[in-house]
């Protein structure tokens, strides 16, 4: 009887031990889509940004390549995003710049998996990410 209380004790920690199901990063955007909010954008950026760092850390190439694509491309529309908070209004265009510059960066590295290059361009990225934030209090 001990035995199978064993089993069945063991069986329920190894089942409790699971990772969490990993997040995809959002499906790209049509190119004639009108200009979307910020606040939409933001999040997006963030949600690729993470996939990006989860998919280096355990060298999935292809994985990393897409979306860093995929953060190019927020990164174009965030340069036409409506409802774009007053703290971002004068940087808006600069700020989507360089993350697109560093996502097209981020993708190339990835496709030579220089991960010396990627995690350099990671902490960029991520950087620029929390600066675009809505709350730009302390």
């Amino acid at each position: 009887m001990s035995r199978i209380a064993l089993v069945f004790a063991l069986a329920s920690v190894a089942a409790g031990c699971q990772l969490p199901p990993e997040r995809p990063a959002p499906p790209p955007l049509l190119e004639d889509s009108p200009p979307l909010p910020y606040a939409q954008l933001l999040t997006r950026a963030r949600q690729q940004a993470t996939a990006a760092t989860e998919a280096f850390y355990v060298n999935r190439w292809a994985d990393l390549e897409e979306d860093a694509k995929g953060l190019e491309q927020t990164a174009r529309f965030l340069k036409k995003a409506t409802d774009v908070p007053t703290a971002h209004v004068s940087t808006i265009g600069d700020d989507a710049e360089t993350l697109r510059a560093d996502a097209a960066k981020l993708r190339e590295s990835a496709r030579s998996q220089n991960a010396g290059q990627i995690n350099e361009i990671m902490q960029r990225i991520n950087l620029k990410v929390r600066e675009l934030r809505i709350d730009t209090g302390s």
